[in-house]
């Protein structure tokens, strides 16, 4: 069974969020170890200045890159990465699931993921051309994958 770290900056802080984030933590069970870990998100002013940011950014990177194995498969979510469909993510993930024992899955904090983590990635995914809040975009993941899975298995989630 894939293993599948969801590597996050920050904590859910609305409980509907929460709520919905476990649901698809409970539905993902059958079809992969499902690990999350939550980082603390790194402290800024309330204006920060592009290159506090920056900084900010690549101090949590470390804390990111430390949480995942050398042969592990990186998948950064940020807006500028490559847009699936349900079924091409779908096949996208049945090819890693034969080639790595582990997918690691990066969500950022309000100010995305680091160009260090962009790099390492193996790919860097959108969810959508669409903003969302990195808190949301964490829930849209949990059900992007488990749609995914749904399809590899022959499930009825997907119609």
């Amino acid at each position: 069974m894939l293993a599948v770290k969801l590597i996050t900056v920050g904590t859910l802080k609305e409980p509907y969020l929460r709520d919905a984030f476990d649901e698809y933590a409970k539905r993902l069970s059958p079809f992969c170890n499902l690990k999350t870990v939550q980082l603390k998100e790194a402290r800024l002013p309330q204006d920060p200045s592009q290159a506090q940011i920056r900084q900010a950014l690549e101090a949590e990177a470390g804390e990111i890159l430390a949480q995942i194995g050398p042969k592990a498969k990186l998948i950064a979510l940020c807006i500028e990465g490559q847009e699936f469909s349900s079924e091409t993510l779908a096949a996208a993930l049945a090819g890693w699931m034969q080639t790595t024992g582990e997918l690691c899955l990066a969500v950022g904090s309000a100010f995305g993921l680091s160009d260090t983590v962009k790099a390492r990635a193996d790919l860097n995914l959108s969810l959508s051309r669409l903003t969302f809040s990195h808190q949301l975009a964490r829930v849209l993941l949990m059900e992007v994958l488990y749609r995914s899975f749904s399809i590899l298995h022959g499930g009825h989630y997907h119609k």
